[in-house]
């Protein structure tokens, strides 16, 4: 299957779960038997401080896109956030949120435990950047920082914006151009 260009002003938005704010879901992965997702990755607007949303059975990565810093205390021991530095904690510890620096944006990687597992990596694009998807992967690219492109087998480029997403479904390669920064999210079936 081929790559597929995601638009960040399309992005569905969603309520938080503790209804604190709104959240837009860049893709996801729908479980069959009606208990959620698989898989989400979204890009939340934290405007306030305070409790985060509490996910049972779900594994979160949290990146800082946005924003001079957050500070979270995750089941009592604080980490403090710096941007485009990927945090990794379980979704169902007791996690409250600080905002030293005032309002800041991240996007969210959260995973099912036991049925899907991923990662999250930041990584420079300098002139060009391939990057292979596994068949039982899915890839998503979103650019954070830059000019970056999607560039086609045929040489063609389709230009993206900061926090659109590429998205890669199995066996392929995801090809970039240009000069930037870009979220790497891996998500596989859980072994």
């Amino acid at each position: 299957m081929g790559s597929a260009v995601l638009r960040e002003d399309e992005y569905r938005r969603v309520p938080w779960k503790n209804g604190g704010g709104t959240t837009q879901e860049v893709a996801a992965r729908r479980s069959g038997d009606g208990d959620g997702f698989d898989w989400r990755v979204s890009v939340a607007d934290v405007a306030s401080e305070g409790p985060f949303s509490a996910f049972p059975g779900i594994d979160r990565v949290i990146t800082l896109v946005e924003g001079d810093g957050m500070v979270l205390t995750v089941d009592g021991a604080e980490h403090r956030l710096v941007p485009l530095e990927p945090f990794a904690f379980p979704g169902d510890a007791v996690t409250d949120c600080r905002l030293p620096g005032g309002a800041a944006r991240d996007m969210n990687l959260m995973t099912r435990r036991g049925r899907t597992a991923g990662r999250v990596r930041v990584l420079d694009v300098a002139g060009s950047l391939a990057l292979a998807c596994a068949e039982d992967e899915t890839l998503l690219v979103l650019p954070v920082g830059g000019d970056i492109a999607l560039e086609g087998a045929d040489g063609g480029r389709v230009p993206l914006g900061r926090l659109d997403c590429v998205r890669q479904d199995g066996a392929g390669t995801v090809r970039l151009a240009g000069g930037g920064t870009v979220a790497e999210i891996r998500v596989t079936p859980a072994r």
